[in-house]
């Protein structure tokens, strides 16, 4: 027997027909898988959305808790802040109350320093008007006390040409009691007269000043003899 081979026709129809049949997909199979596709696309949007919205309502809530955090922060800085100006205010108040006395008391011993060697310091020329200049320091009593006192040795003084210089060699506030003071001065005086040669009277001399604050100007009151030493040398 003779092999018989297909003809060509017969070999491309049935390559035709085989390639229809498998290539050949039905309406049906199309639409099914068409909604199949949609379904999964709407799954995976709706998955989106969720996490879009659960990522919205997240940054939202983080959000409100730095704002609370924020907000505590600031209010205990300023909690802070009030509190430390409140201790500053508090205690730079009795330093500034300390200056303030230590200021006084430094003007009320240089006052009464000065009150001192004025009243204790005088020439023959100038003792006429010693009582004058120590008037500035004088309160009304006690500066009328004290002229009374020059007008009695400016002729005696002046005609043994005394010559009196007083230094002070200390100061001290004993007591302040606004407007009232208690000053102890402390000085070395030197008098000098041709009756003795020229030679000499050196005295210690230490004085307790009774000070009142008068028209913002201190004045003394007052003034009592504490200590009184003879220091001239004697041959």
């Amino acid at each position: 027997m003779e092999d018989q081979q297909p003809a060509a026709g017969d070999l491309t129809a049935d390559a035709a027909s085989a390639t229809t049949e498998s290539d050949e997909i039905a309406p049906g199979e199309i639409d099914g898988a068409a909604a199949e596709q949609v379904d999964d696309d709407a799954e995976v949007e709706d998955q989106v959305a969720e996490a879009t919205t659960a990522g919205e309502d997240g940054g939202a809530r983080v959000r409100r808790r730095a704002g609370r955090r924020l907000a505590i922060v600031v209010a205990v800085a300023a909690l802070l802040f009030v509190g430390s100006a409140a201790f500053a205010g508090t205690s730079l108040q009795p330093y500034l109350a300390d200056r303030a006395t230590a200021a006084t008391k430094l003007k009320v011993a240089r006052t009464a320093a000065n009150a001192i060697t004025t009243l204790w310091t005088y020439t023959p020329e100038n003792m006429d008007s010693l009582a004058d200049r120590a008037a500035a320091y004088l309160s009304g009593d006690f500066g009328a006390q004290y002229r009374k006192f020059v007008d009695a040795i400016v002729a005696p003084n002046k005609q043994a040409k005394i010559t009196n210089s007083t230094e002070v060699t200390g100061a001290a506030v004993e007591s302040l009691d606004d407007p009232n003071a208690v000053v102890m001065v402390y000085t070395n005086t030197t008098s000098t007269s041709p009756l003795t040669k020229n030679i000499p009277s050196l005295k210690y001399l230490s004085y307790r000043l009774f000070m009142k604050r008068t028209n913002g100007r201190w004045l003394v009151t007052r003034m009592t003899t504490v200590t009184s030493l003879d220091l001239t040398p004697h041959v």
